[in-house]
């Protein structure tokens, strides 16, 4: 089969095209063949070194998968031949989705919403399965609570809006003004100019002085740490990256604190798909890359910046 592999640690220039063996699905196991994946920031860091010697070379990366069933291993229940399937990789795994074929557990895959075209299911599990996480297994938000997702325009913040704004909740995001129609098309109630506004004064004002229920930071730097000024007494603050800045004021203010790491399993995926399916969620895809241009993808998510939002999707059937 047709995979795009690392060969070494670097830039984007360590990819190279190869031929690897078809896998073969074992116990519990499903062969997929993978029609789309996409890019997050994890495949970059890995692709840096950034998980050193725990990833064995050459690695295929790719941890979205949008494809169909292709055979089934031993002890299989849940799927058969032809089923439209998504899921998300382990990290560590080094068999990913950049390549024409993928093999996983049954138990962390899940049926494709029937809405979205490959293109779209494959920017889903990870960054709406970290979503979801954040906001539901850790901040458990609630109907009626105020909720601060920063960098509402990414992969991430763009399903953490829909989600918050499905489970009842009044959203701010921050992110540049070129990005202002978008994140309120899909749901922001107040949106912030992150480089031209200082989100502290413009919710500290429009609260009176209380901050918001929930904090969720997807962009790293210090925002964790400035954002707990804008959280609430007794309020949670939720982040997705690594951590810079005085967390104390969590102490004094009774603030919960959470870290997220994605959990590969298939519940958040069939929640996902309930509320795509019922219109509630709308994967924003941002730019489609074929096979042999996994490298541009990495350099494009990379930049950011002006026309990079949502997320950057890898088309592998047919490219």
């Amino acid at each position: 089969m047709k995979a795009m592999v690392i060969t070494g640690f670097g830039g984007s220039e360590v990819f190279a095209q190869t031929e690897a063996d078809k896998p073969i699905p074992g116990k519990n196991e499903v062969l997929v063949k993978v029609y789309a994946t996409s890019v997050n920031p994890a495949d970059c860091g890995i692709r840096r070194g950034l998980f050193g010697p725990r990833i064995k070379l050459p690695a295929i990366l790719g941890y979205d998968v949008s494809g169909v069933v292709e055979a089934i291993g031993e002890n299989v229940r849940d799927f058969q031949v032809g089923d439209e399937v998504y899921y998300a990789i382990g990290l560590l795994d080094g068999q990913g989705a950049n390549a024409e074929y993928n093999v996983a557990n049954e138990l962390i895959v899940a049926k494709k919403p029937a809405n979205l075209s490959h293109t779209e299911a494959a920017s889903v599990p990870v960054a709406g399965g970290t979503a979801w996480a954040a906001l539901f297994d850790r901040a458990s938000i609630k109907v009626g609570e105020t909720v601060l997702i920063h960098g509402g325009a990414g992969g991430v913040g763009s399903f953490a809006i829909q989600i918050a704004k499905a489970a009842g909740a009044y959203v701010y995001t921050t992110c540049g003004s070129y990005d202002f129609d978008l994140v309120k098309s899909i749901g922001a109630d107040r949106v912030i100019d992150y480089r031209n506004e200082n989100f502290i004064d413009i919710i500290m004002k429009e609260t009176g002085g209380e901050g918001v229920d929930v904090t969720f930071s997807t962009v790293p730097g210090e925002l964790l740490a400035r954002s707990l000024t804008v959280t609430k007494v007794d309020g949670r603050a939720v982040t997705v990256t690594g951590v810079q800045g005085d967390l104390s004021p969590a102490t004094f203010k009774n603030i919960t604190v959470h870290f997220v790491h994605l959990e590969n399993a298939r519940p958040k995926l069939e929640a996902l798909k309930k509320l795509i399916e019922r219109g509630q969620i709308k994967p924003v895809v941002g730019m489609t890359f074929p096979l042999n241009q996994v490298a541009q993808a990495h350099q494009k998510l990379e930049e950011g910046g002006v026309g990079v939002h949502g997320k950057i999707v890898v088309q592998v059937a047919g490219s």
